[in-house]
């Protein structure tokens, strides 16, 4: 039997655990067409207001800001970025490849050398300081071309397309990198009604949506098996992980049928945390698949590599919670996900809803559930910063993250949660994934772009730099 007093003063995270920050290609990387690299979906998409829906094209036109176009030019900056992170004392760095850059059409016979080569060039510097690189293959930078000549993930052809991929880059970088993340927030799939930025996906006039989404989402979780089983195969001690988005839902009463409710939101997130960590399709998946009036087809073999495909670490973003009901409720948006206001919670300039606790209750909920090693590789702030003399004063930033990680500190010491690091979401500022907007800042670090594509593209550490270093520094002790 367990003894022992439950006690709130908490320990250090364990020696082992990943400081440090997190960033995309599309939204950071900028040099769209330089190196030889291809269009991606996210080139086509143009730039928007606060609380506007960003515009697709489907071509580049003329006199048109595309934000990915230029983002914070880490393709022309890496050096001086990763001596900022290492100056924070960064122990990982979470980036993601631009498939375009490995293979610029998504189907070509022979990868790009140039685009290899820079990223190369990007784990060298990160390994001169000591930094280890949490590389994601696949994050909302599909090849333009994949989609325009394949319909994207609703023909199987991607998944061949998505595993050569993988396996070049594995095989490029298998003495450089040992952790991976196969896609980003793949269950955005089922929560965003435009899934552009997951999937490449526009959905037809003519088609049944609830079977196109299962049908795809089939076709990435063979591809996140296949890749799993092929890096292992290349080099056995990758680490590879899934990535969900967490968002935690709370009934609004306690009536049992807002219960009922609450649990039927959060499939579409479990839908997929359990095929990755389980290796099948579960009551859970049947049930969505049910509940939505979908289908989709499997060949001969997919259940065993689904079966052999599983990951080995569980990643997930955090952000906001939300509460559900069967009674109407003011509505909030957080990072693509749509609940109720919870009248308990404050809320950021962009209307998500700040909930430190519901760290701590995630944390908890994924790992009873699936018993893996988790990672938060995305959590932050997005706040319009006031950049003066030379720096911005940014204490609720500070706020915000020293409330999160005491919860997640607790879920560690307390709740005894497995948890391999924290990565800061957009640690340099970056273009919003959502709006296009460099006005909507998460960074330690201040980058003179303004959302007409105008400014410097000099860097600028924060308050919030300072702070996150001594975080770093005493391995969370001076929270």
């Amino acid at each position: 039997m367990f003894k022992g007093k439950r006690k709130e003063e908490l320990k250090n995270v364990k020696k082992r655990f990943f400081w440090g920050g997190a960033t995309a290609a599309n939204q950071f990387e900028g040099a769209y067409l330089e190196g030889g690299k291809g269009l991606s979906i996210a080139d086509v998409e143009r730039g928007a207001r606060h609380g506007v829906r960003r515009q697709i094209d489907e071509n580049i036109q003329e006199g048109v800001l595309y934000p990915s176009h230029n983002a914070s030019d880490f393709y022309h900056h890496y050096k001086e970025d990763i001596a900022l992170m290492a100056q924070m004392g960064f122990k990982c760095y979470r980036m993601s490849i631009a498939w375009t850059r490995i293979f610029p059409n998504g189907d070509d016979e022979k990868p790009c050398e140039e685009g290899l080569q820079f990223y190369d060039d990007v784990f060298d510097e990160l390994h001169k300081y000591g930094i280890e690189p949490v590389v994601t293959l696949h994050h909302y930078e599909m090849p333009l071309a994949l989609v325009k000549k394949y319909d994207s993930w609703r023909n199987r052809k991607l998944v061949d397309f998505a595993v050569k991929y993988a396996k070049v880059v594995f095989e490029r970088y298998k003495n450089k990198v040992k952790y991976w993340l196969t896609f980003n927030e793949i269950n955005a799939l089922f929560i965003n009604p435009r899934p552009w930025h997951q999937a490449g996906i526009i959905y037809r006039y003519d088609e049944n949506e609830a079977d196109v989404k299962l049908q795809v989402a089939h076709h990435q979780l063979l591809a996140s098996a296949l890749t799993v089983i092929e890096g292992h195969k290349i080099n056995p001690d990758f680490q590879i992980g899934c990535m969900l988005i967490y968002p935690l839902t709370y009934a609004y009463t306690c009536k049992p049928s807002d219960q009922v409710l609450t649990r039927e939101k959060m499939l579409k997130t479990y839908y997929f945390g359990d095929v990755h960590v389980r290796g099948k399709y579960t009551n859970t998946c049947r049930s969505y698949a049910q509940m939505i009036n979908g289908h989709f087809t499997m060949e001969k073999g997919d259940e065993d590599i689904l079966k052999e495909g599983t990951v080995d670490f569980l990643a997930f973003s955090y952000y906001f919670s939300q509460v559900e009901s069967d009674e109407p409720l003011m509505e909030v948006v957080g990072n693509i996900a749509k609940g109720g206001r919870n009248p308990y919670l404050e809320i950021t300039a962009w209307d998500w809803q700040i909930d430190p606790i519901g760290l701590r209750i995630s944390l908890n909920n994924l790992y009873d559930r699936y018993q893996k090693p988790l990672f938060i590789v995305e959590n932050g702030m997005g706040a319009i910063d006031k950049f003066e003399n030379g720096t911005v004063h940014d204490d609720y930033r500070i706020d915000y993250l020293q409330k999160h990680l005491t919860e997640m500190k607790k879920a560690v010491d307390i709740d005894k949660v497995d948890l391999m690091g924290y990565t800061m979401w957009g640690c340099i500022d970056l273009v919003s994934a959502g709006t296009g907007e460099m006005r909507k800042r998460y960074g330690f670090v201040y980058v003179d772009r303004d959302d007409e594509g105008k400014g410097t593209l000099k860097r600028y550490p924060k308050d919030s730099f300072y702070w996150y270093k001594h975080v770093i520094e005493t391995n969370g002790e001076s929270l």
